[in-house]
This record gives structure tokens, sequence and C-alpha cells, in this order.
């Protein structure tokens, strides 16, 4: 089947096909996570809109699942599968800025360092990832959120038009105006709809400096500088972004000589205001009693945009569990603190995101993403490098999540779901909304053709 296609498909097609066998196939089927060993039986890259729209084709018609990749960041590592076809769009890259109207236009195969490259020439910017590799299509699809989301919302709520190629082979563009359904569902709904070939955003003035760094903090001091972070973003700006790091300090220049290597509490801090306005807003924490290093300064957002990219390139073995909480009060702190005693790998860390601000503002019937009121996210990312630690690191994992479970708002973020099955993608909708998106998905694809994905069938 896989040749019959590939025939099929060298008709027209105008990217490079890469099949079992060819010397860079196995190159070209590797995902971010090194768990992830899945074979496609063809992998399709393709140069622009045409080239996915046959190949979208070829897969219906000759019964391959189709599968599609971005930036491939994703920890489930959905972007390929045994025995399917890979749509790659990793070639598919250029960003274009329109700074008179405040848009940028994008391919789904960009990174977010290269739309910030791009953007910040123009000192704009608009709410992407925390970590500049991952792509800028599923970061959008699953939601998105970022330094600058308390200050300009999500990065699905930033995104102006998308333009789709259909289960039933059309190129569709959705919008406020074209297909507003498909839009709103496509704004959190993930890829159940089609394959994205182009994005536009809303940029907003950022930088091209902002305040930002890292405190840190001794491992049993955890419970204190959460509850610390907690309290003051209570009462903060919204230009002020945090995010708590429980795990290993990296190895970086400007730090003591003794903390890299060992277990510490990192406070991530970006306010995207005037510098005067930040320093005022972070002052309190940076006040705070037992901070071990202050590297808060003024830098390029590009560059602190890649800050938290150490340690997390591509390779490792990923295993992660994630959910929004609702309250964070002491017996929560107490919980985290006692499974970050026992973490079971140097690379593995415990990350806590303080949410609010513009994020809660958007009507919760705007967009697919569901979990607007949620004010903090929990994600448990364990990372290891050797197949026989399999279990241990797993099960650390599920545990600490397990025990976070009690302090849950009920709910999952659908960009950082392993494959947990469908009980978990409901949660990431809650009811109502996962039945709106199944009736999206009954008119879009009702043979769920793109079910390789953290999926929403049809209804039949």
């Amino acid at each position: 089947m896989g040749a019959r296609a590939a025939a099929a498909l060298r008709r027209g097609f105008r990217g490079q096909l890469i099949t079992p066998g060819d010397p860079e196939y196995d190159a070209a089927r590797a995902v971010w996570n090194g768990a992830i060993d899945r074979r496609p039986a063809l992998i399709a890259r393709c140069t622009g809109t045409p080239d996915v729209l046959l190949a979208v084709e070829v897969a219906r018609e000759y019964g391959l699942p189709p599968t599609v990749r971005g930036g491939g960041h994703s920890v489930a590592g959905l972007a390929v599968c045994d025995g399917g076809l890979l749509i790659d769009l990793s070639q598919m890259r250029s960003v274009q800025v329109d700074p008179a109207r405040r848009i940028a236009h994008a391919r789904p195969g960009a990174t977010w360092a290269e739309f910030d490259r791009e953007t910040q020439r123009h000192a704009l910017a608009t709410p992407g990832g925390l970590v500049s590799t991952t792509g800028i299509a599923g970061t959008t699809l699953g939601g998105g959120f970022g330094w600058l989301s308390r200050a300009y919302g999500l990065t699905c709520d930033n995104l102006l038009e998308a333009e789709l190629v259909t289960a039933d082979g059309r190129v569709v563009t959705a919008s406020a105006a074209q297909h507003p359904e498909l839009f709103r569902g496509i704004r959190g709904g993930g890829g159940n709809f089609g394959v994205v070939t182009s994005l536009s955003y809303r940029l907003h003035p950022v930088g091209p400096q902002v305040l930002c760094g890292e405190l840190y903090f001794a491992a049993d001091q955890a419970p204190q500088v959460i509850r610390a972070v907690r309290g003051h973003l209570r009462g903060a700006p919204d230009q002020l972004f945090a995010v708590c790091l429980l795990g290993t300090a990296p190895d970086e220049p400007n730090l003591p000589a003794e903390l890299p290597g060992t277990r510490v509490v990192r406070v991530g801090l970006c306010h995207v205001g005037r510098p005067e306005r930040a320093r005022g807003a972070m002052a309190p924490l940076r006040a705070l009693p037992g901070v071990l290093a202050d590297t808060v300064q003024l830098r390029p957002y590009t560059v602190w945009q890649r800050t938290l990219d150490a340690g997390r390139g591509p390779g490792a073995r990923n295993y992660w569990k994630a959910e929004y909480l609702s309250t964070l009060d002491d017996r929560a702190t107490a919980t985290l603190a006692e499974h970050f005693a026992r973490i079971t790998s140097p690379l593995s860390e415990i990350q806590l995101a303080f949410l609010g601000g513009a994020i809660a503002r958007v009507g919760p019937d705007d967009t697919a993403y569901t979990h607007r009121s949620a004010p903090y996210l929990l994600s448990v990312n364990s990372r290891w490098e050797h197949p026989e630690e399999d279990t241990g690191h797993t099960a650390w994992t599920r545990g600490l999540w397990s025990a976070m479970r009690a302090f849950s708002s009920g709910g999952a973020y659908v960009n950082f779901l392993g494959q947990e099955g469908p009980g978990r993608v409901l949660e990431a909708y809650g009811p109502v909304k996962y039945r709106q998106l199944t009736a999206l998905k009954d008119v879009w694809d009702p043979g769920n053709l793109f079910r390789v994905n953290q999926n929403i069938p049809p209804s039949s």
C-alpha cells in the first residue's frame, strides 16, 4: 500500500518523498520525544499547500492514516504513527510581518524562535510557548500559553485566520468572518478538523528588551516560595508572568559555582511593560528571604524566549502528566515538596505556571480552549536517557500527578497530554464543549481521517 501511495504522490508532488530504506528515513521519522519509535509507511515533506492537498488526497484514497508534523515537539509523539502517511510541514516555515497592521503571516513549520526573530525586528510579538524550539502550529491549535499570556491572552486568542486542507480535499480559510464555527474549533481543538497550512496572528508591542530573569531558592524552600509567588500574582499587573520550576539548576555561567547540578526552586519572571514599572512589580519577589541567585535584568525578548530551551532538546525519553489546579493551599504545596524530594532524574522537573489575567477575560464560548478560569497549570515532566529506567521515572510522575488531583479544577491541557485515552481528552474540553466539537467533527471530518491526534471522533 505504501509503494502504491508513493507512486500516486510522485505525480505532481513538489516536495521530497521518503520511504523505509531511504538513507534519511530514520532521521525524518524521529520526533522530539526519544521514547517514541514509530515507522510510517511514507513521509511527504511538503513545500506548500498544493503538496499538502495532494498528500491528504492520497492518504484518504489509499487508507493510510495521515499524521501531521510541524515542530514535532509533542510529548505524545503524534506527528508519526506506524504504517501511516507523515505529512511533514517542517520545510514550510516562512514568517512575514506587516508592522503597520501589526499582523504576522506564518507557515506551520516555523518555530517560535523563527517567528519571534521576525516580529522582534519591529518590536512586536504574540504569545508563544515557553520553549522557543516548539512549533507555532501545534501550540496554537491546542491553546498556547507563555510569557506574554497574562498580558495578551493565549496564542489561539491572537489567531486571526488560518488556511486548512480539509478531509474532503478542500482548501478553506477559517476566521471570524469565514467559517466562524470552524475557526472557533481550531482554536484549542487541535488538528481534528484539517491540516493547517498558514496562520495569521495579531501582534502586540513587546520589547525589543524586557525585564526578565530567574530567582533561585534552595529546594527545601519550595512551599514558602510557591505560596509567596501565588500571593504576589493575585495583585500583580497582567504584564507580569511567573512560572515556578522545581528541578536541577542548569550549568550557566552567571550562577554561583555551587548551584549547577543541585536541586533548586527557580522562579521565572517576565514583565512586558516599561522597565521602571517592571522593577516595581518584581521587587517583592526579588526581596524574598533565601534568594541564592537573581538573574533578573533587561534582555532582548528573543534571548529570554530561549532561556528554558537548555535541557529540553530532542532525543531524551519523556513522560509528562499535567493538570489544571484550582487551589495551592498549604497541603498542595507540601505535596509538591514531598514528591520533589523524591524526584528520580536530574533531567526531570515540576513546572507550575500562574495563569489568569487576559487568559481569563476571553469568553468561555469564544474558542475551543476550555479552562479559562483555572489559576494554575501543573506539569510534571519526567525526562531521562535509558529505556531500562522507564518504570521508575514514569511511576514517580504518575504518583505526583495522582496526589495533586485532589487540588485539580478538573481539567487537562491538550498540548501537554500524552497518549492518555479518550477520557483525558474529554477532560480537556468538558462535556458541553466536547459535544460541540463532536458536532463540528461531523461536519468537517465525518470519517475521522484525522484521528492520529488527541482525537475527537465523529458521532457516527
